[in-house]
């Protein structure tokens, strides 16, 4: 049934039997829940019906919209005074509303565990991820909005994202933070510090600059290589039940021994997730070097499904079987059924990897002065003897990497080079490296206005230069112009109507594989497969 949001007693009243039906809060709470709501956006009234106060649990869905009614609400407390009229100031009361409306963290980690305990992993994370939507801190409209498809590539089919679900920056929120004061200490420390549970959030204006409200995350506390971690949902998720796990200290991100230890306790305790860990160098990290985290989740990635190109052994672990996997990255898989050799063998290939140069192929491992450049991406999972996911075997993936850079690729050797950066520009992380390309939402409408001068220039017959000298002249199209110059020379035949965009979607699914291939520290040229080889061979 829809609710008149513009009415707050029945906005209210629906919010919490929303809340109230899906567990988050008890029955016996509504009363208080909705007075709760009303302090949080700032008003006194009106009162609940007595009809609804007095009602027995009804049996099916309210039916809300959620997004619209925490829209409403956040109107009347903008119109209240209790938070400035920005997205940021929105969603700040937005997200406490929704604080008000959910179980305490100590109840939830006591549900969690309690089905975790009883009726096993996936029971307890299918519980904690419908909490987690339920209560809006993932956003599910949000990611509803991102633009996915998947593109056939010599590599396998590619995934591809356009991200459209985290919220552009407030005009608003860019002025206040430019007339915001220095201040010292900064709390919570960074997004990924357990700390965030429950905080209020600040606005751009505040000491310490914008920092999102929390009131509504909920953290269970699980304990990897002997120390407490943090397990919680990505609010703007990439794939099915996408977690992050993250150290309770405030500490750099490192791949080592430890790292791998932590990687594979998740497994032990959550076997129907993959974990994995951005690399610890900038350039082929991810986005937060400066806390230790992991991320994870249901969702079986492109690499996972890429086929063996090679096959090897190492004499001191007799009990792993080594491969090499066709992939634009070299990507070297681990499988065994026991969990120290495979440990073993991990660490022996990642500390072999830190100390290899091999300059034929432009890896330096450590340059005069110390600084290091290799290091790798590590994917952990179980999987059956069929290497389907949730199996008592032990699987890594070991993505070597390399941070050099040279004037030629100042940005990275390994890196997205100059000429796919008008698709993808940004670090190859850890969801990257595993065939998933994050792309950046301003490809919507480039993309858009390229099919556009593709479709007309095909339309009057038009030659390649032509087509060029409009692309350049085109500010939304004058970063992709030789790149669709040269699409319209191979597939003008292609570009009409009804396949334009599918065209445009696999060629953009094509440069992702090219920028992949990129990043790959073995190419697979001669040269390239000759030094991944020796590398190989050296274990």
């Amino acid at each position: 049934m829809a609710v008149d949001t513009t009415d707050v007693r029945a906005c209210v009243q629906a919010l919490v039997d929303y809340a109230a039906t899906r567990g988050l809060v008890g029955w016996a709470d509504r009363v208080w829940s909705y007075n709760a709501t009303l302090e949080a956006v700032g008003a006194l009234g009106p009162g609940p019906d007595e009809d609804w106060v007095l009602a027995e649990r009804p049996g099916g869905e309210t039916g809300l919209d959620l997004e619209a009614a925490l829209a409403a609400l956040a109107d009347l407390a903008v119109e209240n005074g209790q938070v400035e009229d920005t997205a940021g100031g929105r969603d700040r009361v937005s997200m406490r509303v929704m604080g008000t409306l959910m179980p305490r963290p100590s109840e939830t980690v006591s549900s969690f565990e309690g089905l975790l305990a009883d009726e096993g992993a996936r029971a307890a994370t299918d519980w904690f991820y419908r909490v987690c939507c339920d209560a809006g801190y993932v956003r599910r409209a949000a990611i509803a909005r991102n633009i996915q498809w998947s593109s056939p590539t010599r590599w396998g089919d590619l995934e591809i994202t356009i991200n459209l679900s985290k919220p552009e920056k407030d005009p608003r929120d860019i002025a206040a933070a430019g007339a915001a004061k220095a201040t010292g200490e900064k709390y919570p420390a960074c997004q990924l510090c357990i700390e965030n549970e429950g905080y209020p959030g600040r606005g751009a204006a505040a000491a310490g600059g914008e920092h999102p409200a929390r009131q509504n995350l909920r953290i269970i506390p699980v304990e990897l290589d002997g120390e407490r971690w943090g397990l919680q949902y990505s609010p703007y998720a990439y794939f099915n039940e996408h977690c992050i796990a993250m150290s309770a200290h405030h500490r750099p991100m490192h791949i080592d021994e430890k790292a791998l230890r932590c990687l594979l306790d998740f497994v032990d305790l959550l076997p129907h997730y993959f974990i994995g860990s951005n690399a610890d160098l900038p350039i082929v990290g991810g986005s937060i070097l400066s806390h230790d985290h992991f991320q994870g989740g249901d969702h079986e990635f492109p690499m996972m499904r890429a086929e063996v190109a090679e096959t090897f052994s190492m004499g001191a672990f007799p009990g792993v079987e080594g491969a090499v996997l066709s992939w634009p990255l070299t990507v070297l898989r681990l499988r065994s059924d026991s969990r120290d050799e495979l440990l073993a063998a991990a660490v022996h290939v990642i500390d072999s990897w830190r100390a290899w140069t091999d300059e034929s192929v432009d890896v330096v491992a450590v340059d005069a002065d110390g600084t290091r450049h290799n290091t790798v991406t590590p994917v952990v999972r179980r999987v059956d003897d069929e290497g389907r996911a949730g199996g008592g075997r032990y699987e890594a993936y070991l993505a070597l990497r390399c941070n050099l850079t040279s004037d030629e690729h100042p940005l990275g050797i390994f890196h997205p080079h100059a000429e796919y950066h008008h698709i993808k520009k940004e670090n190859i992380g850890l969801i990257e490296v595993m065939g998933l390309a994050i792309l950046p939402p301003r490809l919507v409408g480039e993309l858009g206005a390229v099919r556009e001068h593709l479709l007309a220039a095909r339309a009057r017959g038009a030659e390649g230069a032509e087509v060029r000298r409009e692309l350049d002249a085109d500010p939304l199209t004058a970063s992709h112009a030789a790149w669709a110059e040269d699409v319209f020379a191979r597939r003008a035949d292609d570009l009409d109507d009804a396949r334009a965009e599918q065209v445009l979607r696999d060629e953009v699914g094509a440069v992702f594989g090219h920028v992949l291939e990129d990043a790959g520290v073995f190419k697979w040229d001669e040269p390239g497969v000759a030094a991944r080889r020796r590398f190989v061979g050296s274990l």
